[in-house]
């Protein structure tokens, strides 16, 4: 069993910055793909990024691609999201998911992850 604790939402305002921490317990972190996904009031959960197990990355081009960035560092057992340049549309509920065994083809659907976070609100003020 796989436990997750995310932690470093909160509000900021446009254009700044945030560090969101996920903290895996129950396994080592070089065995599992991690995910970050988030949702907003009203939408569905979309995928944000992933890290695989030798820490080769995926983003959701066309909401985040070049404004945040995920890393691992499995001394700490411990997957972070980097975000900047925040926008108000970033304004979301952020979760961390991992998967022991989840390909590249199915990192972004949020149904394959089988372990997640309770999440990290994220305000983005305008």
């Amino acid at each position: 069993q796989v436990q997750l604790v995310e932690s470093g939402g909160g509000l900021v305002q446009t254009g700044g910055s945030l560090r969101l921490s996920c903290a895996a317990s129950g396994r080592t972190l070089n065995s599992l793909v991690m995910g970050w996904f988030r949702q907003a009031p009203g939408k569905e959960r979309e995928f944000v990024a992933a890290i695989s197990r030798t820490g080769g990355t995926l983003y959701d081009a066309d909401s985040v691609k070049g404004r945040f960035t995920i890393s691992r560092d499995n001394a700490k057992n411990t997957v972070y999201l980097q975000m900047s340049n925040l926008k108000p549309e970033d304004t979301a509920v952020y979760y961390c998911a991992a998967d022991p065994m989840l390909t590249v083809l199915l990192w972004r659907s949020a149904n394959e992850y089988d372990y997640w976070g309770q999440g990290t609100q994220v305000t983005v003020s305008s």
